[in-house]
């Protein structure tokens, strides 16, 4: 074969710093949609983007040269690095340092989408913290209770 054909759907997911709720809807307004120009630049694309004060959800397709670690530091450093630049209040943003990454076959892209979007309505009725280990459980992670929210 002459060329490379890939299909690399994952949803990831990562919350701001100690979960604090910097991301209100003036930030948020301005923030998904920078981070999508991230993903465009870096010839990812960004299928959705959502998420409440203090984190945020993206399905994103990668290309096959890159890692998922790496679209994911170029994400957070992108973004933390405009906020402070464009935002002085925000001058204390801070990504948390781990991420959750989930791969998401091409049967349950809408699926993801919608539950992206829906992300707020989501948060009325569970804690970032109860969907992320409902994440983990669902796609079989393995993982220690005590570090998950350190």
């Amino acid at each position: 074969m002459s060329h490379s054909y890939v299909s690399n759907l994952m949803h990831c997911t990562f919350s701001t710093k100690e979960r604090y709720p910097f991301i209100d809807l003036q930030l948020e307004s301005d923030l998904w949609p920078y981070i999508g120009g991230i993903a465009r630049k870096n010839r990812m694309k960004a299928l959705a983007i959502g998420g409440t004060v203090d984190h945020l959800h993206a399905l994103l397709s990668l290309p096959s040269v890159m890692s998922f670690a790496k679209a994911v530091q170029l994400i957070k450093g992108g973004s933390s690095k405009w906020i402070h630049d464009t935002f002085p209040r925000y001058r204390k943003f801070e990504w948390q340092e781990g991420y959750g990454a989930f791969s998401v076959s091409a049967s349950q892209v809408k699926r993801t989408i919608a539950y992206i979007e829906n992300q707020k309505e989501h948060h009325r009725k569970r804690t970032f913290q109860k969907e992320f280990l409902e994440l983990l459980d669902k796609h079989c992670v393995d993982y220690d209770l005590r570090y998950v929210f350190r």
